[in-house]
This record gives structure tokens, C-alpha cells and sequence, in this order.
């Protein structure tokens, strides 16, 4: 089911980054995220609603200028 707030993630476990690009456009690279909490969004039900409990006010993070997907991408459903 496509992600009414996420419109596509990926994680660089090399960095312990999750990159997350919501629906409005808007880009966020989160810092420090552990590889299975990546592993649990990829199979939450609901990515709006796993994010908002578990990442949002959880890691530190930057604004990305770019929406331009990453190479290795997980689309958001």
C-alpha cells in the first residue's frame, strides 16, 4: 500500500543513514539509525505512522536542497 506521507526511503548502512523523502517533496538524510529499525519500517503496514513513532524527534538530521532519489532506493510501499 503506497505511503500516504512517505513518498520513498533508503537506507545506507555504511553511514547508518535513513533518507526519507516525504510526499510534499521534502528531503531528510537521518544520522545514527540503527539497521534494524530501517528493516522494521521496510515492513511496517504503515510508513507515516512507523516513522512518526520511532524516527520523527528520535535522531538527529539534515534538509536535503535535493529530492533526487539515491542510487539504492525502497520505494515507499
Amino acid at each position: 500500500m503506497p505511503s500516504t506521507v512517505i513518498r520513498w526511503f533508503t537506507y545506507r548502512a555504511d553511514q547508518r543513514q535513513l533518507d526519507v523523502t516525504f510526499q510534499s517533496g521534502r528531503r531528510y538524510v537521518y544520522d545514527d539509525v540503527p539497521l534494524d529499525v530501517y528493516e522494521s519500517m521496510r515492513r511496517a503496514f504503515s510508513k507515516g505512522e512507523f516513522f512518526n513513532k520511532h524516527i520523527r524527534d528520535r535522531y538527529t538530521f539534515t534538509e536535503q536542497s535535493s529530492a533526487a532519489p539515491l542510487p539504492s532506493r525502497h520505494d515507499g510501499s
